[in-house]
């Protein structure tokens, strides 16, 4: 087999599992882990994975439900309870706007960045930053309703692609042109400061994403089912799965090393707007290694950040539609589902542009209360999983393994005592 052929029948069998990369890879990692690098150089590498492994199986629990079922998680939700669709729908409607306006932000922040739209027009600085989002939204609200998954699919292999190529090339070259900032660093990761492990929490609730995503990977390998006419195997959908989950935690490495090798050490501090930090993380990579570098760490954070803008944006009003029709079955039929869609898709929009015209002052800001959130809302997602996956609604065949169930009460533990040392702090 060429290597064409081999790279064709590879990328063939990838699709929800490059969905997940495209919104999970964003605000965690071009900003949280170029943070985490630039403030404490190689320290939390080991945060990242074990974090990963903490999460793993609470995220493959929604592919494997599809693959073994042929439905949705959401329906191993509905079959423990109506409680347990509620209590999704209703964490899902209380972060969608905040997530939705500070993913939009940062990519606006680029956008402004990479285009030197700052002084369009002479008009104020923020009034500026809400028109691009308006437009980024429209633009990805407009590809969204004219392909949905079959477009969405397409256009993530792509993005994904040029990411990862472009991610690594960047950290080459820097191990190879290293500026050396590290040598005079000072500040090291300590779990005596409150303020180091405040950002830790912040780093990790969105690292590699919130575990709402695991649905939204549920609902898009049904998607896929459908678009096919077939349902995925067990054994296809685990190795799509697997190569979106361990391209994150690599990816997560990468923007981790970029920042490190770039910024720590340096005595820069960052910005906490959308568009300054942005100018500060292009101007500092510029500076250390010269022109040349720009338009390659401009490629990968404007395609990393405009994929997760694009998913998310498709995520959240598909699983509201999804979870309405198990709640009121009678009501919102599965025909009416693309109605739906729509409805909470100009909906979040608009919540999302309310968000950014009235609290733009501080990218930041927003970034912090949609990690917070996240961080807390862990446990009860990663119960809600396992649940679903333990039930007798699974076929026993394709019911995970007593070590499996170990490590979910770990993970579990590990989550749950997270949230209640960061809420005590």
């Amino acid at each position: 087999m060429s290597l064409n052929k081999f790279f064709s029948h590879f990328l063939s069998r990838l699709g929800p599992g490059l969905l997940y990369a495209g919104a999970a890879v964003g605000v965690s990692h071009l900003v949280q882990s170029t943070q985490a690098g630039g403030m404490f150089g190689f320290d939390l590498i080991i945060a990242v994975i074990i974090i990963h492994l903490i999460k793993y199986p609470f995220f493959e629990f929604g592919p494997r439900y599809t693959a073994a079922t042929g439905q949705n998680i959401l329906h191993g939700y509905l079959k423990l309870g109506k409680w347990a669709i509620w209590l999704y729908l209703l964490m899902t409607i209380s972060t969608m706007f905040i997530v939705q306006a500070a993913i939009t932000v940062v990519t606006t922040g680029l956008i402004t960045n990479i285009f030197g739209l700052e002084g369009l027009g002479g008009h104020d600085p923020q009034m500026v930053a809400f028109i691009i989002s308006s437009a980024l939204l429209l633009f990805s609200c407009t590809l969204l309703v004219s392909g949905h998954y079959v477009l969405l699919d397409k256009l993530m292999k792509i993005i994904i692609l040029v990411l990862t190529v472009t991610s690594v090339t960047a950290v080459i070259m820097l191990l190879f042109d290293n500026p050396g900032h590290h040598q005079t660093a000072t500040v090291f990761f300590s779990f005596s400061d409150t303020v180091h492990l405040v950002f830790l929490a912040t780093f990790l609730g969105w690292m590699p994403a919130p575990l709402d995503l695991s649905v939204w990977h549920s609902i898009w390998s049904q998607s896929k089912n459908e678009s096919d006419g077939k349902i995925t195997s067990m054994q296809a959908a685990l190795f799509d799965f697997r190569v979106g989950y361990i391209g994150t935690a690599f990816l997560a490495i990468c923007f981790l090393l970029l920042g490190a090798l770039v910024m720590y050490g340096s005595g820069e501090t960052f910005a906490a707007g959308g568009a300054a930090f942005a100018g500060q993380l292009m101007n500092m990579y510029e500076q250390a290694l010269g022109e040349w570098a720009y338009p390659i760490v401009a490629i990968a954070a404007l395609t990393t950040m405009f994929s997760t803008t694009l998913t998310v944006l498709d995520g959240f009003p598909r699983t509201i539609s999804i979870s309405l029709e198990l709640l009121f079955p009678h009501r919102i039929k599965h025909r009416d589902q693309e109605k739906t869609y729509l409805i909470w898709l100009f909906i979040i929009i608009t919540g999302a542009l309310f968000i950014i015209f009235f609290y733009l002052t501080s990218m930041r800001d927003m970034v912090k209360i949609a990690t917070v959130v996240a961080f807390v809302a862990a446990p009860i997602l990663a119960i809600l999983n396992m649940q679903a996956m333990f039930s007798n609604s699974m076929p026993e065949q394709h019911r995970p393994g007593k070590f499996m169930w170990i490590w979910c009460w770990l993970g579990v533990a590990a989550l749950s005592a997270c949230s209640i040392i960061y809420l005590l702090l």
